[in-house]
Protein backbone atom coordinates (compact mmCIF):
# COMPACT_ATOMS: atom_id res chain seq x y z
CA UNK A 1 0.00 0.00 0.00
CA UNK A 2 3.02 2.06 0.68
CA UNK A 3 4.15 2.03 -2.92
CA UNK A 4 0.60 3.02 -4.23
CA UNK A 5 0.78 6.05 -1.88
CA UNK A 6 3.87 7.29 -3.57
CA UNK A 7 2.81 6.96 -6.88
CA UNK A 8 0.07 8.79 -6.21
CA UNK A 9 1.89 11.62 -4.59
CA UNK A 10 4.14 11.36 -7.59
CA UNK A 11 0.99 11.66 -10.05
CA UNK A 12 -0.33 14.57 -8.32
CA UNK A 13 3.29 16.59 -8.13
CA UNK A 14 4.11 16.11 -11.59
CA UNK A 15 0.96 14.70 -13.54
CA UNK A 16 -1.47 17.17 -15.62
CA UNK A 17 -5.25 17.99 -13.62
CA UNK A 18 -6.91 15.46 -16.87
CA UNK A 19 -4.78 12.63 -16.21
CA UNK A 20 -5.04 12.46 -12.50
CA UNK A 21 -8.86 12.69 -13.27
CA UNK A 22 -8.80 9.69 -15.15
CA UNK A 23 -6.33 7.88 -12.29
CA UNK A 24 -8.93 8.49 -10.21
CA UNK A 25 -11.40 6.77 -11.76
CA UNK A 26 -9.57 3.92 -12.71
CA UNK A 27 -7.84 3.42 -9.24
CA UNK A 28 -10.52 1.61 -7.53
CA UNK A 29 -11.02 -0.81 -10.41
CA UNK A 30 -7.58 -2.08 -9.76
CA UNK A 31 -7.56 -2.00 -6.10
CA UNK A 32 -10.76 -3.71 -4.65
CA UNK A 33 -12.07 -7.17 -5.88
CA UNK A 34 -15.56 -6.74 -7.23
CA UNK A 35 -16.80 -10.44 -7.97
CA UNK A 36 -20.01 -11.38 -6.11
CA UNK A 37 -20.24 -12.89 -3.29
CA UNK A 38 -22.71 -15.91 -1.91
CA UNK A 39 -24.34 -12.99 0.40
CA UNK A 40 -25.11 -11.60 -2.63
CA UNK A 41 -26.44 -14.59 -4.85
CA UNK A 42 -29.53 -15.21 -5.39
CA UNK A 43 -30.68 -19.02 -3.74
CA UNK A 44 -30.90 -20.68 -6.95
CA UNK A 45 -32.44 -23.71 -4.49
CA UNK A 46 -35.29 -21.37 -3.19
CA UNK A 47 -36.62 -20.92 -6.69
CA UNK A 48 -35.86 -24.65 -8.16
CA UNK A 49 -39.58 -25.61 -8.54
CA UNK A 50 -39.42 -23.41 -11.56
CA UNK A 51 -37.30 -25.66 -13.15
CA UNK A 52 -39.59 -28.76 -12.15
CA UNK A 53 -42.01 -30.59 -13.83
CA UNK A 54 -45.56 -29.88 -12.85
CA UNK A 55 -47.71 -31.48 -9.73
CA UNK A 56 -51.03 -33.04 -11.08
CA UNK A 57 -53.28 -30.99 -8.27
CA UNK A 58 -55.61 -33.41 -5.62
CA UNK A 59 -58.99 -33.49 -6.83
CA UNK A 60 -61.35 -31.40 -4.16
CA UNK A 61 -65.01 -32.35 -3.62
CA UNK A 62 -67.87 -29.61 -4.39
CA UNK A 63 -69.24 -28.17 -1.29
CA UNK A 64 -73.15 -29.14 -1.19
CA UNK A 65 -75.79 -27.29 0.81
CA UNK A 66 -76.40 -30.21 3.03
CA UNK A 67 -73.24 -29.81 4.66
CA UNK A 68 -74.25 -25.81 5.63
CA UNK A 69 -78.19 -26.33 6.69
CA UNK A 70 -79.85 -24.07 8.44
CA UNK A 71 -79.76 -24.13 11.84
CA UNK A 72 -81.99 -26.18 14.12
CA UNK A 73 -85.13 -23.84 15.04
CA UNK A 74 -88.65 -24.11 17.36
CA UNK A 75 -92.03 -23.52 15.64
CA UNK A 76 -95.65 -23.73 17.50
CA UNK A 77 -98.74 -25.07 15.23
CA UNK A 78 -102.08 -25.24 15.41
CA UNK A 79 -104.08 -28.40 14.05
CA UNK A 80 -106.57 -27.03 11.88
CA UNK A 81 -110.18 -28.63 10.47
CA UNK A 82 -110.22 -31.38 9.26
CA UNK A 83 -106.11 -32.03 9.98
CA UNK A 84 -104.36 -35.31 10.21
CA UNK A 85 -101.28 -35.03 12.01
CA UNK A 86 -99.27 -36.56 8.98
CA UNK A 87 -100.94 -33.61 7.20
CA UNK A 88 -100.03 -31.02 9.70
CA UNK A 89 -96.65 -32.22 9.51
CA UNK A 90 -95.84 -31.94 5.82
CA UNK A 91 -97.27 -28.82 5.52
CA UNK A 92 -94.44 -27.58 8.34
CA UNK A 93 -92.09 -28.99 5.59
CA UNK A 94 -90.93 -32.22 7.57
CA UNK A 95 -89.14 -35.05 5.36
CA UNK A 96 -92.36 -37.65 4.52
CA UNK A 97 -90.35 -41.08 6.22
CA UNK A 98 -89.57 -38.86 9.01
CA UNK A 99 -92.72 -37.76 9.83
CA UNK A 100 -94.27 -41.16 9.66
CA UNK A 101 -91.72 -42.63 12.17
CA UNK A 102 -92.59 -39.68 14.79
CA UNK A 103 -96.66 -40.52 14.45
CA UNK A 104 -96.02 -44.34 15.12
CA UNK A 105 -93.65 -43.27 17.68
CA UNK A 106 -96.56 -40.89 19.10
CA UNK A 107 -98.84 -43.48 19.11
CA UNK A 108 -97.33 -45.64 21.57
CA UNK A 109 -99.03 -43.03 24.32
CA UNK A 110 -101.48 -41.08 22.13
CA UNK A 111 -103.88 -42.27 19.33
CA UNK A 112 -103.05 -39.43 16.55
CA UNK A 113 -106.71 -39.68 14.76
CA UNK A 114 -107.77 -37.47 18.45
CA UNK A 115 -105.86 -35.13 17.48
CA UNK A 116 -108.47 -31.86 17.49
CA UNK A 117 -108.67 -28.80 15.44
CA UNK A 118 -106.81 -25.68 17.89
CA UNK A 119 -104.49 -28.16 19.29
CA UNK A 120 -101.16 -26.85 19.72
CA UNK A 121 -98.06 -28.93 18.99
CA UNK A 122 -94.46 -27.72 19.06
CA UNK A 123 -92.11 -28.79 17.11
CA UNK A 124 -88.25 -28.89 17.31
CA UNK A 125 -87.15 -29.26 13.32
CA UNK A 126 -83.93 -28.97 11.93
CA UNK A 127 -83.85 -28.90 7.98
CA UNK A 128 -81.64 -30.79 5.85
CA UNK A 129 -81.15 -28.18 3.11
CA UNK A 130 -82.96 -24.86 2.75
CA UNK A 131 -85.52 -26.67 0.33
CA UNK A 132 -88.66 -28.05 0.76
CA UNK A 133 -89.82 -31.04 2.82
CA UNK A 134 -86.93 -31.79 4.18
CA UNK A 135 -87.08 -30.61 7.97
CA UNK A 136 -86.24 -33.75 10.47
CA UNK A 137 -88.21 -33.63 13.61
CA UNK A 138 -85.73 -33.10 16.43
CA UNK A 139 -88.41 -32.91 18.92
CA UNK A 140 -92.29 -33.10 19.17
CA UNK A 141 -94.57 -32.03 22.28
CA UNK A 142 -98.10 -32.93 22.03
CA UNK A 143 -100.43 -31.72 25.03
CA UNK A 144 -104.09 -34.24 24.27
CA UNK A 145 -105.48 -32.48 27.49
CA UNK A 146 -103.96 -30.01 30.71
CA UNK A 147 -103.08 -33.18 32.34
CA UNK A 148 -100.61 -35.21 29.95
CA UNK A 149 -97.80 -33.75 27.86
CA UNK A 150 -95.74 -36.13 25.43
CA UNK A 151 -92.70 -35.72 23.98
CA UNK A 152 -90.69 -37.42 21.35
CA UNK A 153 -86.91 -37.28 20.76
CA UNK A 154 -84.72 -38.21 18.03
CA UNK A 155 -81.74 -40.32 19.35
CA UNK A 156 -80.65 -41.31 15.54
CA UNK A 157 -81.92 -41.54 12.25
CA UNK A 158 -84.35 -44.63 12.52
CA UNK A 159 -85.96 -43.84 16.33
CA UNK A 160 -87.54 -41.70 18.60
CA UNK A 161 -88.04 -41.98 22.44
CA UNK A 162 -90.91 -41.41 23.60
CA UNK A 163 -92.19 -40.36 27.25
CA UNK A 164 -95.06 -39.16 28.95
CA UNK A 165 -95.53 -36.28 31.87
CA UNK A 166 -98.64 -36.18 34.13
CA UNK A 167 -99.76 -32.49 35.32
CA UNK A 168 -101.30 -31.71 38.34
CA UNK A 169 -104.66 -30.02 37.83
CA UNK A 170 -106.35 -27.52 40.59
CA UNK A 171 -110.28 -27.74 40.65
CA UNK A 172 -111.75 -24.90 41.96
CA UNK A 173 -115.90 -24.52 42.43
CA UNK A 174 -118.24 -21.49 41.04
CA UNK A 175 -121.42 -20.54 41.15
CA UNK A 176 -123.85 -18.26 39.45
CA UNK A 177 -127.81 -18.08 39.63
CA UNK A 178 -130.49 -15.20 38.43
CA UNK A 179 -134.17 -14.82 37.54
CA UNK A 180 -135.54 -15.54 34.11
CA UNK A 181 -137.28 -12.56 31.94
CA UNK A 182 -136.95 -13.48 28.61
CA UNK A 183 -135.07 -16.83 27.90
CA UNK A 184 -132.80 -19.13 30.32
CA UNK A 185 -129.75 -18.35 27.42
CA UNK A 186 -129.73 -14.51 28.09
CA UNK A 187 -130.65 -14.53 31.75
CA UNK A 188 -127.38 -16.74 32.39
CA UNK A 189 -125.09 -14.60 30.12
CA UNK A 190 -126.09 -11.70 31.78
CA UNK A 191 -125.80 -13.56 35.36
CA UNK A 192 -122.44 -14.21 34.20
CA UNK A 193 -122.94 -17.96 33.25
CA UNK A 194 -119.72 -18.51 31.30
CA UNK A 195 -120.96 -19.99 27.81
CA UNK A 196 -119.65 -23.76 27.34
CA UNK A 197 -121.27 -23.85 31.21
CA UNK A 198 -124.42 -23.09 29.70
CA UNK A 199 -124.59 -25.16 26.79
CA UNK A 200 -123.83 -28.18 29.32
CA UNK A 201 -126.74 -27.04 31.67
CA UNK A 202 -128.88 -26.50 28.37
CA UNK A 203 -128.19 -30.31 27.56
CA UNK A 204 -128.45 -31.83 31.06
CA UNK A 205 -131.84 -30.97 30.95
CA UNK A 206 -132.34 -31.10 27.49
CA UNK A 207 -134.38 -34.47 27.44
CA UNK A 208 -137.16 -33.26 30.17
CA UNK A 209 -137.47 -29.47 29.33
CA UNK A 210 -138.87 -27.56 26.46
CA UNK A 211 -136.52 -24.06 26.69
CA UNK A 212 -139.04 -22.46 24.36
CA UNK A 213 -142.66 -23.41 25.71
CA UNK A 214 -141.71 -25.05 29.25
CA UNK A 215 -139.92 -21.86 30.94
CA UNK A 216 -142.12 -18.58 31.88
CA UNK A 217 -140.82 -15.06 33.02
CA UNK A 218 -139.79 -15.39 36.72
CA UNK A 219 -138.85 -19.06 36.76
CA UNK A 220 -135.17 -19.01 38.09
CA UNK A 221 -132.11 -21.41 37.81
CA UNK A 222 -129.11 -22.08 39.98
CA UNK A 223 -125.73 -23.95 38.69
CA UNK A 224 -122.27 -25.21 40.49
CA UNK A 225 -119.61 -25.71 38.04
CA UNK A 226 -115.75 -26.29 37.74
CA UNK A 227 -112.79 -24.05 36.42
CA UNK A 228 -109.86 -26.27 36.14
CA UNK A 229 -106.42 -24.20 37.02
CA UNK A 230 -102.87 -25.53 35.85
CA UNK A 231 -100.39 -25.95 38.65
CA UNK A 232 -98.59 -22.13 38.32
CA UNK A 233 -102.53 -21.06 38.85
CA UNK A 234 -102.99 -19.84 35.56
CA UNK A 235 -106.75 -21.05 34.05
CA UNK A 236 -106.88 -23.71 31.81
CA UNK A 237 -110.52 -24.33 30.98
CA UNK A 238 -113.99 -24.30 32.26
CA UNK A 239 -114.81 -28.07 33.77
CA UNK A 240 -117.87 -30.13 34.48
CA UNK A 241 -121.21 -28.55 35.93
CA UNK A 242 -121.50 -30.58 39.12
CA UNK A 243 -124.64 -29.50 40.35
CA UNK A 244 -127.93 -27.88 38.51
CA UNK A 245 -130.88 -26.59 39.59
CA UNK A 246 -133.96 -24.85 37.56
CA UNK A 247 -136.90 -23.67 39.44
CA UNK A 248 -140.28 -23.55 37.33
CA UNK A 249 -143.81 -22.28 38.42
CA UNK A 250 -141.75 -22.19 41.87
CA UNK A 251 -141.11 -26.11 41.62
CA UNK A 252 -137.21 -27.17 41.91
CA UNK A 253 -135.74 -29.63 39.62
CA UNK A 254 -132.01 -30.01 40.80
CA UNK A 255 -130.00 -32.41 39.14
CA UNK A 256 -126.48 -33.69 40.55
CA UNK A 257 -123.36 -34.87 38.99
CA UNK A 258 -122.36 -38.50 40.07
CA UNK A 259 -120.23 -41.16 39.49
CA UNK A 260 -121.75 -44.40 39.76
CA UNK A 261 -119.39 -47.42 41.01
CA UNK A 262 -119.16 -49.00 37.99
CA UNK A 263 -117.58 -45.75 36.70
CA UNK A 264 -121.02 -44.17 35.15
CA UNK A 265 -121.28 -40.63 34.82
CA UNK A 266 -124.58 -39.26 34.64
CA UNK A 267 -126.69 -36.68 36.06
CA UNK A 268 -129.63 -37.87 38.72
CA UNK A 269 -132.47 -36.12 40.07
CA UNK A 270 -132.98 -36.11 43.86
CA UNK A 271 -134.47 -39.25 43.92
CA UNK A 272 -131.56 -40.71 42.41
CA UNK A 273 -133.78 -40.64 38.65
CA UNK A 274 -130.87 -40.60 35.71
CA UNK A 275 -132.21 -37.29 33.88
CA UNK A 276 -130.96 -39.12 30.61
CA UNK A 277 -133.58 -40.46 28.53
CA UNK A 278 -133.88 -42.58 25.12
CA UNK A 279 -134.39 -39.86 23.03
CA UNK A 280 -133.24 -36.11 23.72
CA UNK A 281 -135.84 -33.41 23.18
CA UNK A 282 -133.48 -30.80 21.09
CA UNK A 283 -130.91 -32.26 19.74
CA UNK A 284 -128.62 -29.41 19.07
CA UNK A 285 -127.58 -26.37 21.96
CA UNK A 286 -128.52 -22.63 21.84
CA UNK A 287 -131.05 -23.31 19.19
CA UNK A 288 -134.66 -21.24 18.83
CA UNK A 289 -138.21 -23.07 17.69
CA UNK A 290 -139.47 -21.52 14.61
CA UNK A 291 -141.70 -24.07 13.78
CA UNK A 292 -143.50 -26.60 15.75
CA UNK A 293 -145.38 -30.09 14.91
CA UNK A 294 -148.80 -29.64 13.01
CA UNK A 295 -151.12 -28.06 10.92
CA UNK A 296 -149.02 -24.86 9.49
CA UNK A 297 -148.85 -22.60 6.40
CA UNK A 298 -145.86 -23.85 4.60
CA UNK A 299 -143.42 -20.82 4.06
CA UNK A 300 -142.50 -21.88 0.36
CA UNK A 301 -145.79 -23.83 -0.61
CA UNK A 302 -148.04 -21.31 0.26
CA UNK A 303 -151.00 -23.74 1.44
CA UNK A 304 -151.69 -25.14 4.72
CA UNK A 305 -149.84 -28.42 5.50
CA UNK A 306 -148.59 -30.90 8.49
CA UNK A 307 -145.59 -30.24 9.78
CA UNK A 308 -143.94 -33.64 10.78
CA UNK A 309 -141.13 -32.34 13.15
CA UNK A 310 -140.17 -29.17 14.55
CA UNK A 311 -137.70 -26.91 13.39
CA UNK A 312 -135.09 -25.05 15.28
CA UNK A 313 -133.90 -22.11 14.23
CA UNK A 314 -129.57 -21.45 14.45
CA UNK A 315 -126.57 -20.11 12.38
CA UNK A 316 -125.12 -22.23 9.92
CA UNK A 317 -122.55 -24.70 10.80
CA UNK A 318 -123.89 -25.26 14.90
CA UNK A 319 -123.36 -28.36 15.11
CA UNK A 320 -126.40 -31.56 15.12
CA UNK A 321 -126.13 -34.04 17.76
CA UNK A 322 -127.91 -37.92 17.61
CA UNK A 323 -130.57 -37.70 19.37
CA UNK A 324 -130.15 -40.96 20.90
CA UNK A 325 -127.46 -44.34 20.33
CA UNK A 326 -128.48 -46.03 17.54
CA UNK A 327 -127.60 -46.94 13.78
CA UNK A 328 -127.45 -44.95 11.15
CA UNK A 329 -130.06 -46.06 8.14
CA UNK A 330 -130.18 -43.39 5.67
CA UNK A 331 -127.78 -40.50 5.03
CA UNK A 332 -127.29 -37.84 1.47
CA UNK A 333 -129.75 -36.46 -0.26
CA UNK A 334 -133.64 -36.63 -0.06
CA UNK A 335 -135.49 -34.55 -1.81
CA UNK A 336 -137.14 -31.40 -0.24
CA UNK A 337 -135.69 -32.30 2.76
CA UNK A 338 -131.99 -31.54 1.43
CA UNK A 339 -129.08 -33.46 3.30
CA UNK A 340 -130.81 -35.93 5.70
CA UNK A 341 -130.05 -38.32 8.16
CA UNK A 342 -132.11 -40.98 9.89
CA UNK A 343 -131.08 -43.30 12.60
CA UNK A 344 -132.69 -46.25 14.55
CA UNK A 345 -132.70 -46.95 18.18
CA UNK A 346 -134.14 -49.93 18.74
CA UNK A 347 -136.95 -51.89 17.21
CA UNK A 348 -139.53 -48.45 17.37
CA UNK A 349 -137.87 -45.33 17.74
CA UNK A 350 -136.13 -43.63 14.38
CA UNK A 351 -134.92 -40.17 14.49
CA UNK A 352 -134.33 -37.73 11.32
CA UNK A 353 -132.35 -34.42 10.87
CA UNK A 354 -132.63 -32.36 7.54
CA UNK A 355 -131.41 -29.47 6.15
CA UNK A 356 -127.93 -29.89 7.01
CA UNK A 357 -124.51 -28.39 5.49
CA UNK A 358 -122.75 -31.11 5.65
CA UNK A 359 -122.25 -34.22 7.27
CA UNK A 360 -119.62 -35.54 9.92
CA UNK A 361 -116.38 -36.81 8.77
CA UNK A 362 -116.88 -40.96 9.08
CA UNK A 363 -120.82 -40.76 9.33
CA UNK A 364 -122.08 -43.62 6.63
CA UNK A 365 -125.09 -46.03 6.20
CA UNK A 366 -124.17 -48.60 8.92
CA UNK A 367 -121.91 -46.76 11.26
CA UNK A 368 -123.13 -47.05 15.09
CA UNK A 369 -123.59 -43.33 16.83
CA UNK A 370 -123.89 -42.64 20.41
CA UNK A 371 -126.19 -39.97 22.26
CA UNK A 372 -124.87 -36.50 21.99
CA UNK A 373 -122.55 -37.41 19.28
CA UNK A 374 -122.14 -34.85 16.83
CA UNK A 375 -123.61 -35.98 13.00
CA UNK A 376 -123.82 -33.17 10.98
CA UNK A 377 -124.14 -28.84 10.73
CA UNK A 378 -127.53 -26.84 10.45
CA UNK A 379 -127.63 -25.33 6.67
CA UNK A 380 -130.52 -24.67 4.33
CA UNK A 381 -130.10 -27.17 1.81
CA UNK A 382 -133.38 -28.60 0.25
CA UNK A 383 -136.71 -27.01 0.82
CA UNK A 384 -135.27 -24.19 3.09
CA UNK A 385 -135.96 -20.71 3.63
CA UNK A 386 -133.07 -20.07 5.50
CA UNK A 387 -130.46 -22.06 8.03
CA UNK A 388 -131.99 -24.53 10.75
CA UNK A 389 -132.67 -28.06 11.50
CA UNK A 390 -135.66 -29.85 11.10
CA UNK A 391 -136.05 -32.93 13.87
CA UNK A 392 -138.56 -36.14 13.23
CA UNK A 393 -139.27 -38.41 15.85
CA UNK A 394 -140.93 -41.53 14.21
CA UNK A 395 -142.84 -44.79 16.18
CA UNK A 396 -143.35 -47.52 14.41
CA UNK A 397 -142.08 -45.52 11.47
CA UNK A 398 -144.97 -42.56 12.07
CA UNK A 399 -143.77 -38.79 12.82
CA UNK A 400 -144.93 -38.05 16.42
CA UNK A 401 -144.52 -34.40 18.06
CA UNK A 402 -140.98 -34.87 19.99
CA UNK A 403 -142.24 -32.06 22.07
CA UNK A 404 -144.64 -34.54 24.03
CA UNK A 405 -142.78 -37.60 23.61
CA UNK A 406 -142.87 -39.30 27.05
CA UNK A 407 -139.48 -41.40 27.43
CA UNK A 408 -138.82 -43.40 30.55
CA UNK A 409 -135.60 -42.66 32.36
CA UNK A 410 -132.57 -44.58 31.93
CA UNK A 411 -131.72 -45.53 35.12
CA UNK A 412 -132.69 -45.40 38.50
CA UNK A 413 -130.28 -45.63 41.65
CA UNK A 414 -131.16 -48.09 44.58
CA UNK A 415 -129.21 -49.63 47.19
CA UNK A 416 -126.14 -48.69 48.20
CA UNK A 417 -125.35 -46.91 45.55
CA UNK A 418 -128.05 -44.64 45.93
CA UNK A 419 -127.25 -44.31 49.76
CA UNK A 420 -123.74 -43.18 47.97
CA UNK A 421 -125.40 -40.89 45.64
CA UNK A 422 -127.07 -39.03 48.58
CA UNK A 423 -123.96 -38.35 50.47
CA UNK A 424 -122.52 -36.64 47.37
CA UNK A 425 -125.57 -34.47 47.16
CA UNK A 426 -125.63 -33.67 50.51
CA UNK A 427 -121.59 -32.09 49.92
CA UNK A 428 -122.92 -30.40 46.71
CA UNK A 429 -125.51 -28.59 48.38
CA UNK A 430 -123.05 -27.33 51.10
CA UNK A 431 -120.56 -26.62 48.93
CA UNK A 432 -123.43 -24.17 46.66
CA UNK A 433 -124.64 -22.85 49.94
CA UNK A 434 -121.05 -22.13 51.11
CA UNK A 435 -120.32 -20.13 48.39
CA UNK A 436 -123.21 -18.21 48.91
CA UNK A 437 -121.62 -16.91 51.97
CA UNK A 438 -118.00 -16.29 50.35
CA UNK A 439 -119.28 -14.16 47.73
CA UNK A 440 -117.91 -17.46 45.33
Amino acid sequence: MSLVRKIVNVALRKAPLGLLVVVTSILPLLIFDWRSTNAARPNVNKYSFYNTPAIRLLPVDPVLEKDFPPPTFTKKVKVGKDDTLINLLKREGVALENAHKAVKALSKFYDPRRTKPGQEITLVLTPQTSGPNNNIIQRMVVRPSIYNEITIALIDDQRFRVSKQTFAVKRRLFKENGSIKTSLYEAAIKSGVPKPILMELIRIYSWDVDFQRGIRVGDKFEVLFEKLFTENGKFARFGNVVYGNLILRGENNPLYRYRTSKGIIGYFDNKGKSARKALMRTPINGARLSSGFGKRRHPILGYNKLHRGVDFSAPRGTPVYAAGSGSIVKKGRNGAYGNYIRVRHGSKFETAYAHLSRFKPGIRIGARVRQGAIIGYVGSTGRSTGPHLHYEILKNNTQINPLRLKMPSGKRLAGNELALFSSVQAKLEQQYTALDTNHK
